[in-house]
């Protein structure tokens, strides 16, 4: 003979949810952008959130250390999910962050803040984007995050396969 509880059941108020699409740059406005950024650490970040398809956070927690130029990759540490990963590092984004670091000789994070011990703030990069986009007389919406929706929509559109873009978006 067992006791058992009688099942208690909560009504829970539903809510609908809509799940707009993101306006999706082409190729030649994430171009522009990237080509009115005011300078060569801004047009670095731009190149890199894009050229890797990266979280704004995971560009500015990089590192010198996490960049492979053998392998061509960069090591994303403890990302969302607390998920380690590698992620591709084209040659013109790598050009560009060489052409970065003999400009400015960062030493630790690849996008420091006013505090060289400390990575740039998510709103400034934010502020760097809009201001980007404003000079390239873009006016579909979105943030920065913006550029991580193109590079996988470019992806998906130049034929690479949707696990491989997952796998470098760092989803499960």
């Amino acid at each position: 003979y067992t006791l058992r509880r009688p099942l208690m059941k909560r009504e829970l108020p539903t809510t609908k949810v809509n799940y707009k699409l993101p306006d999706i740059l082409s190729l030649e406005e994430v171009q522009r952008i990237i080509k009115n950024a005011f300078n060569i650490k801004q047009k670095a970040l731009l190149m890199v959130v894009y050229g890797s398809g990266l979280r704004i956070s995971e560009a500015l927690n990089l590192r010198i250390k996490d960049i492979d130029s053998d392998r061509m990759t960069l090591h994303i540490r403890c990302s969302k999910n607390k998920k380690d990963r590698f992620v591709i590092l084209p040659p013109v984004v790598y050009t560009c962050l060489e052409t970065y670091w003999k400009h400015c000789r960062f030493t630790d994070y690849l996008f420091p803040g006013q505090d060289k011990n400390k990575p740039m703030s998510i709103s400034t990069a934010s502020q760097i984007y809009q201001k980007a986009k404003e000079q390239a007389c873009i006016k579909k919406s979105g943030g920065i995050h913006a550029l991580r929706h193109a590079f996988s929509t470019h992806m998906l559109e130049s034929g690479v396969d949707l696990l491989i873009i997952k796998e470098l978006l760092g989803h499960s």
